[in-house]
């Protein structure tokens, strides 16, 4: 399994998110604190949005170890961004290579997924089967992750063929993918189980999940901290009550730090809404 971290709020260093916390998301990727196994090393990726540029992100993905990666650390200390979405990947489903390293980008859109869609080589194809011209044509990889996106971006372009998105359209379209999924996934034999806890951003709001198909599977973490501003100045990182224009959201596979109040846990089977005016909504995702 993989970690990510998610952040929408005021300008904020790569870095604060990515080397600084103690439990920051390099730490992570050499000694992952809630993994079994606490390596994930098999590449890693880096989103971030510009507006005054372009409503499209800047992305680096690279399959060196990310704690080994002097260009990451250089870029990561010399770039703010108010939406930044990292991704450290321990691989599961499809090689190590820089196509399959998340988070994966469609037109303003970053995506990015932690767990797995078990035994997805069985359902690849009828999966490839649902997909339209323009989200098959787009996938450059072979992981679960990509594969479900696409399906996603799919039913998203039924509602939006520009691609320009709403939330709630991309809320839509991930139910419908999710159903398409586990339908199939629910016609296999002795298949392991759907885990989804992913990210999926245009730069102005995020959609979160956490979602397990079985009962009888462990669900992976994901934390959410929200309406409040936070930094991170010498390894030292703070979430402190702010006016509404300096709050922030942040969405991550484990802690950045040890202090517990200023995490919750998303629910299982739960959406996590941020929506672009700060407002937070958490829904059920099967309802």
């Amino acid at each position: 399994m993989c970690r990510f971290v998610a952040y929408h709020g005021p300008p904020l260093l790569i870095s604060k998110l990515l080397h600084e916390p103690e439990n920051s998301l390099i730490h992570q990727s050499h000694h992952s604190r809630e993994r079994k196994e606490p390596l994930n090393g098999d590449g890693f990726g880096l989103g971030w949005y510009v507006p005054d540029i372009s409503e499209e992100p800047a992305l680096f993905h690279s399959v060196r170890p990310a704690w080994n990666d002097h260009n990451l650390y250089s870029l990561a200390h010399k770039t703010r961004s108010e939406t930044i979405c990292a991704h450290i990947r321990a691989a599961t489903i499809g090689k190590v290579s820089e196509s399959n390293c998340h988070p994966f980008q469609f037109q303003n859109l970053l995506m990015m997924h932690n767990g797995t869609i078990g035994n997805f080589d069985i359902i690849m194809r009828k999966v490839r089967q649902k997909l339209c011209d323009r989200s098959y044509h787009w996938i450059q990889g072979g992981t679960d992750s990509e594969h479900f996106f696409a399906l996603v971006i799919s039913y998203a372009l039924k509602d939006s063929p520009s691609g320009n998105f709403t939330l709630y359209q991309v809320q839509h379209a991930f139910r419908e993918a999710l159903k398409t999924v586990t339908d199939l996934h629910m016609k296999a034999l002795d298949i392991e189980p759907i885990l989804l806890n992913s990210v999926i951003t245009n730069g102005k709001w995020i959609l979160a999940t956490k979602f397990v198909s079985s009962t009888e599977a462990t669900p992976n973490t994901l934390y959410y901290s929200a309406n409040r501003r936070y930094d991170c100045d010498g390894g030292v990182c703070t979430m402190t009550d702010c006016a509404p224009s300096d709050q922030s959201v942040l969405i991550v596979s484990e802690k950045l730090t040890d202090i517990s109040q200023d995490w919750k846990t998303l629910p299982l089977n739960s959406f996590l809404l941020a929506h672009e005016n700060g407002d937070i909504q958490i829904e059920n995702l099967l309802s």
